[in-house]
């Protein structure tokens, strides 16, 4: 891998936020993390991230409203959904995101489409 790609994980339970930010350091990423909608539109504003891992249920911003303010700042920035939810993979509105995962404690699905969406 030709430098490290930085890849933003949007979660509000924290469990989920350090479990997907060891199994991707382990994979050679650098990871951030955000806790909700806001700090996730601040740390895009503020960075150049190459892949947004993003929670649907969150309280206060949701995960649909913060991938349309995030696509609104940077629109080619990939955003995979990532929810214990799986009905919102039928919801129109989660169309504009590059993937899709449910949300699992197995990060295999979850980094294989990291992978083949850097291109890796």
């Amino acid at each position: 891998m030709r430098g490290k790609k930085n890849i933003l994980i949007v979660d509000d339970e924290e469990n989920i936020r350090l479990l997907y930010k060891e199994e991707l350091q382990d994979e050679g990423f650098e990871v951030d993390l955000a806790e909700n909608g806001y700090e996730a539109i601040e740390k895009v504003r503020a960075k150049d991230y190459d892949l947004v891992v993003l929670d649907i249920k969150m309280p206060g911003m949701d995960g649909i409203k913060t991938l349309t303010e995030i696509k609104s700042i940077k629109k080619d920035l990939p955003v995979i959904l990532c929810s214990a939810y799986s009905e919102y993979k039928q919801d129109l509105t989660s169309w504009v995101s590059e993937e899709y995962v449910v949300k699992s404690a197995d990060t295999t699905e979850l980094k294989q489409k990291i992978k083949a969406l850097l291109k890796i």
